[in-house]
């Protein structure tokens, strides 16, 4: 008898696509959402009278008990609870059926089999099974599909950054279904330490979100496990490139597979929460960044951060809390079947090396409205995201002499400020503190801060509302703030004003020493760039403005890519107790203007012009263009620009051949000698 024949098999790969929302990957295999059923064709099968059996298996040791082994035979009807096939028509030669997997699936890539009476099983192939937010008994599913489609569908973010005083923003591709990006998802998966230590426990846990969001926030930190990015906070970034200079996931994971699996270097928190956002969208759980204003680093977790001056205001590096011009994480989207019904919704998820949790460098998922509500002891890392929003913050002058510290004074209104998200379907910003935390100063903020601090029993610890002794808050003589005077741009002066009013009915007399110092966006110093004195006496209720201004060249050399500089007075008033000034300052870049010379079609060309004008009175060179945008140019196109002389314009004109219609992104980074990762991006409409 002869052996029977393999069976070919035809995917209907464009329908099934269309069905389940993966029209946007670019694969040659089947790639398909759970719980939703699918349609394939096959022949040199036995007639279906003979008892098809199908066998769908996932992972190294499939099996029923884990769930990543199905067999199933034709039925009349979809199941609801396993998987299931369903005859669509046959024929002598071909069989069509309709395939259905369960709900709660494991999600990855299975091999279908197909066997026919008492004869061994056929490999009719692989597809790929993801979470399926459209289908409402699925746990990431989305009731409304214009988050489904920012949130799953959406190759292009914006993130914001900057600080709560001036907040800017940069735009990121995602590219969650460019090229080999779904591969290196899954790749990413069977690297983990999870797999390693236990591949079929591992791989019998990813029909839960909840797991593979802790799992993928560990994997893309290198920390540990030789993950996808590896961190870099020192300001130098020798061997590897800045933080700033990145616009998408792309470049990053396609260097880690290329390079063997060895972590690209560098990344800061944007780069981190990017970098999840592309593979937890790839995978179908919807997730989008956001950006917590003076975010808390809570290292010891008493809820409070410490910060300490010395006598001439310089910020000194003592203790590990900090606090952080703006920190990004990321929300995902999905139940919380261990907590209950009221913790479902967004999960706060960091992939940013921070703090172990478990022994590794993840975080999450918390869950959102279990931080509103101060539940910190529930599970993951509470505590850690609690304090990144509501910590509140001491300020201490340390005499390294005598290694005595002296309250300056406290704030409780400082942390978390301007949470931050994209709007969904527009260009925008969406302020979602409200979500976080009640209103800062509000009676019942401070009641659910207590209500933490209790869960964490530190209730007879620091208390704000009864200090112990060396911890009493002295109300000031004088307040004092700085006000920025002209514009905030590299390139240009800085202009600021002290400005200092007596509160008392006598005369003050007060001792300012002044420092300015370029930082990181996580407010460690790197260079001093200016520092100063001054001495004045202030008539009683009296306020006075004293002018500052650092020039241009003076801070040239010394200022970090990420443009901050943290400005520092402190006041020593005669007979009475110290005042600390202090403002933390980002400088935006110069403007680079992109403009698309005509319609932009369905593989036609189009010119695209991006003008850039050196706003300094020095030449520029070095100058490299970069340029990127899925679905508009394939990779990153990387054009070198001659010199810039002083005031001098630069035109450069490239094509772009769209592959896609609809609501296209192009991101710009133009980069110099004297600037870093000038950013922007434009949103062309594809026509077909």
């Amino acid at each position: 008898m002869a052996a029977a024949t393999q069976p070919s098999t035809d995917w209907h790969l464009k329908e099934n696509a269309r069905e389940h929302h993966t029209s946007k990957f670019s694969s040659e295999e089947l790639i398909v959402r759970r719980g939703q059923t699918f349609t394939i064709t096959f022949n040199g099968a036995e007639r279906p009278e003979q008892n098809l059996i199908f066998i769908a298996e996932t992972g190294p040791k499939p099996s029923k008990a884990t769930k990543t082994l199905a067999t199933f035979d034709i039925s009349s009807t979809v199941s609801k609870e396993g998987w299931s096939a369903v005859l669509k028509s046959s024929s002598s030669s071909s069989v069509s059926i309709s395939i259905s997997s369960p709900h709660n699936a494991v999600i990855g890539r299975y091999r279908l089999s197909v066997q026919s009476g008492s004869s061994s099983p056929q490999s009719l192939g692989t597809f790929v099974l993801l979470f399926n937010p459209w289908s409402s008994g699925d746990d990431v599913f989305m009731s409304n599909t214009a988050e489904c489609e920012e949130y799953v569908l959406e190759e292009f973010g914006i993130i914001f950054a900057g600080n709560k005083n001036h907040i800017s923003s940069f735009g990121w591709n995602f590219g969650q279904f460019q090229g080999d990006i779904l591969n290196i998802c899954l790749a990413i998966m069977d690297r983990s330490l999870y797999y390693r230590q236990d591949p079929i426990t591992d791989v019998s846990h990813r029909h839960d979100p909840r797991y593979l969001g802790r799992v993928l926030s560990a994997m893309v930190n290198a920390n540990d496990d030789q993950g996808v990015v590896l961190g870099n906070w020192s300001g130098k970034y020798e061997g590897g490139k800045n933080p700033t200079s990145w616009t998408g996931s792309g470049e990053i994971l396609q260097s880690w597979k290329k390079s063997g699996f060895k972590p690209v270097k560098y990344g800061q928190c944007w780069v981190f929460a990017a970098v999840l956002t592309t593979v937890l969208r790839c995978l179908g759980i919807p997730t989008r960044t956001i950006t917590n204003f003076s975010s808390a680093h809570d290292a010891d977790g008493n809820l409070r951060v410490d910060e300490f001056y010395d006598a001439d205001g310089n910020h000194l590096e003592r203790g590990a809390d900090s606090v952080w011009n703006f920190h990004v994480w990321n929300e995902s989207w999905f139940t919380r079947n261990d907590l209950g019904p009221s913790y479902s919704g967004w999960q706060v998820l960091d992939a940013t090396p921070q703090e172990e949790s478990g022994g590794i460098y993840q975080c999450g998922p918390a869950s959102r409205h279990a931080i509103k509500e101060g539940e910190v002891e529930l599970d993951y890392d509470g505590p850690f995201v609690f304090a990144e929003v509501n910590a509140d913050c001491m300020y201490w002058n340390y005499d390294s002499a005598t290694g005595k510290k002296t309250l300056i004074f406290s704030k409780s209104t400082e942390i978390g400020a301007s949470i931050s998200t994209k709007a969904v379907g527009r260009d925008a910003r969406v302020d979602v503190t409200r979500d976080y935390k009640y209103e800062e100063g509000s009676a019942k903020e401070r009641e659910i801060f207590k209500k933490a601090r209790k869960k964490l029993g530190l209730e007879d610890k620091f208390d704000p509302t009864a200090p112990k002794q060396e911890e009493v808050e002295q109300k000031p003589d004088i307040s004092g703030k700085f006000k920025v005077a002209g514009s905030l741009e590299v390139g240009k002066d800085l202009n600021l004003l002290l400005v200092l009013e007596n509160l008392q009915s006598d005369a003050k007399t007060v001792n300012v020493n002044m420092t300015a110092w370029s930082t990181l966006y996580t407010r460690r110093r790197v260079n001093q760039i200016w520092k100063d004195s001054l001495s004045v006496t202030l008539a009683p209720k009296e306020e006075k403005q004293f002018p500052i201004k650092i020039k241009y060249p003076e801070y040239q050399q010394q200022l970090t890519t990420d443009k901050t500089i943290q400005v520092t007075a402190l006041c020593h008033v005669k007979d009475g107790i110290q005042v600390l000034v202090k403002r933390n300052i980002t400088l935006d870049n110069p403007a680079i203007d992109i403009q698309v010379l005509g319609e932009a079609k369905v593989n036609k060309e189009v010119v695209v012009e991006v003008a850039f004008t050196n706003p300094i009175n020095e030449e520029v060179k070095d100058c490299v263009l970069q340029v990127e945008g899925s679905d508009l140019l394939q990779g990153i196109l990387e054009l070198r620009i001659p010199p810039l002389k002083a005031s001098e314009k630069s035109s450069t004109k490239f094509k772009l051949i769209p592959s896609e219609a609809g609501p296209k992104h192009l991101l710009v980074n133009f980069f110099c000698d004297k600037f870093a990762d000038i950013k922007t991006f434009k949103m062309v409409n594809v026509i077909n």
